[in-house]
């Protein structure tokens, strides 16, 4: 890595809208061949200041130097032009124009020409995905793709810019772990190229992993920028949050209190014909119950199967000892079983609504008069009393959900089944994609509703957070239960043994306290 002149070099940047001060005098810098993480919580300003760089936005104050000059980027365009390349967290690919259409989508707009040669276009298009170690058919349409095959589409397309500068924000939020390690192999061959790296996330261990320093923001501020071998990820995270979190995770169920408890849900055989193969487990009041396993393995399904957004095949749910005919998910919910699903966007809360209606939306009953009719007052009474409760951070409940920060979106989202005042709560990747100081909050939340007697299932891909958060876990594999592991028992090593089949490992190593 070299450490002469910067690659990149942000001097004094500083931004507004309006009279909100997005960043005030950030300063940061890009040698040539590193990784560098951008750390902070959301609205700490990480977005705004890449918007920057790719020229998206122009600065209030500051300048820009790259490789040792001056320059004014004054759009995505002349970004490309300057080798600079910014792959969002949200794949912006056509999904109905092909590979290579897509990787060289300005060069075919820009073109004069009425045709465009497609067989050197394919062949180009072939060379810089061999580049990343990709065999991806060029003539394929993008749509067909899994997410990690577009993210690399993306990728490519920067590269064919004459990237010298490639910034990725959140890059392994919906790939699994085995398309986030060659992700990561791609991008270790590419800082091998000289290429500068800007890497935002907020998963600890990857930063660790695979970054050479690490910048954090906070309200603004660049407030800590060294090596990643000279820091630790608590020390991290307080510099991000601005405080010491303490325990990261709640304390757990009292063991002995779980044994005498009697179930609260019961799932027996249950099956859909496709992904799920006779699951059986049961969950206690108050209980946090994990659900690991491997992308692909049945854990969404089967959440999806209890409640009745998938038709069971077979098997048997009971509540409080009762069989349940769940037909639908309305079914479901009437009975007291609610369930987040782990695309926020697509169904967690409805975006362009106001807060209020969205957390009223499947509690209607609750807001209603006797005619039928919607009470504002009493639906803005619910979504006022719940998001206190939640600690929602928000400029009142009448503001549409779309202007709220990742983790206070996910709030809504966890208000709106609050609502309905469930018995059993199935969540589905309930942190995925917010920042650590809002992940422990939401990780407090729940274990205050399990301390409530409410039944709460996780299904992460994150195992810190299996085995920090909850008082059991069960390992999916193929559809089916690998097996179980109390909480004194839970290791990385364990639960991953499990879901690639490979049995249990007997390990003495404490609970991961990495916080991902």
């Amino acid at each position: 890595m070299s450490q002469g002149v910067p690659l990149l070099e942000l001097r004094g940047i500083a931004k507004r809208f309006g009279a909100s001060r997005a960043l005030a005098g950030v300063n940061f810098s890009l040698r040539r061949g590193e990784i560098h993480a951008v750390c902070g919580e959301t609205g700490a300003g990480k977005s705004t200041l890449m918007k920057i760089i790719d020229g998206i936005y122009q600065p209030d104050e500051g300048e820009i130097v790259l490789d040792g000059e001056k320059v004014v980027i004054d759009g995505p365009a002349h970004a490309m032009r300057l080798g600079i390349g910014l792959v969002h967290q949200e794949i912006a690919l056509c999904g109905d124009a092909t590979v290579a259409e897509n990787i060289f989508m300005s060069e075919i707009n820009a073109s004069p020409r009425a045709w465009m040669d497609y067989g050197a276009l394919n062949e180009r298009a072939s060379r810089a995905l061999a580049r990343l170690g990709q065999d991806i058919d060029p003539r394929r349409r993008v749509g067909e793709l899994s997410v990690c095959s577009q993210q690399l589409v993306e990728i490519a397309k920067a590269l064919t810019l004459n990237c010298r500068v490639l910034i990725l924000d959140e890059p392994t939020a919906a790939l699994t772990e085995l398309e986030s390690a060659a992700l990561f192999r791609i991008l270790h061959d590419l800082k091998a190229q000289g290429i500068g790296i800007i890497y935002i996330s907020h998963r600890m261990v990857e930063i660790f992993a695979h970054s050479d320093r690490a910048t954090v923001l906070r309200d603004g501020r660049d407030v800590h920028c060294g090596n990643i071998a000279d820091t630790t990820p608590d020390a991290l995270v307080r510099s991000m949050v601005g405080r010491d979190l303490g325990n990261y995770y709640p304390p757990k169920q009292d063991a002995a209190a779980a044994v005498d408890e009697a179930p609260l849900l019961e799932v027996q055989d249950l099956a859909d014909g496709d992904r799920v193969h006779g699951v059986s487990f049961a969950l206690r009041r108050g209980e946090i119950l994990g659900i690991a396993g491997l992308m692909g393995a049945g854990r969404s399904e089967l959440a999806e199967t209890v409640c009745g957004l998938r038709r069971p095949s077979r098997g048997a749910v009971r509540l409080h000892g009762r069989a349940l005919a769940i037909r639908r998910y309305a079914d479901a919910l009437k009975h007291g079983i609610a369930y987040l699903s782990e695309d926020r966007k697509e169904a967690g809360v409805f975006l362009e609504l106001p807060i209020e209606q969205n957390v009223s939306a499947m509690a209607l009953h609750r807001v209603r008069s006797r005619w039928g009719l919607v009470r504002r007052s009493l639906e803005r009474r619910l979504a006022t009393e719940l998001g206190r409760e939640l600690n929602l951070k928000s400029d009142g409940v009448a503001i549409e959900a779309e202007s709220l920060s990742g983790g206070n979106q996910q709030k809504v989202a966890i208000a709106k089944l609050l609502a309905t005042q469930p018995a059993v709560l199935l969540m589905d990747e309930p942190t995925r994609g917010v920042d650590v100081g809002a992940k422990s909050e939401i990780h407090h939340i729940l274990r205050r509703l399990a301390d409530q007697g409410v039944g709460v299932v996780v299904i992460s891909s994150e195992l810190p957070e299996i085995i920090g958060l909850c008082d059991r876990a069960l390992v999916i594999r193929e559809g089916r239960v690998a097996g179980e592991m109390r909480s004194d028992e839970m290791s990385e090593e364990g639960l991953l043994r499990l879901a690639s089949g490979m049995g249990t490992l007997k390990t003495n190593r404490q609970p991961a306290e990495e916080m991902n």
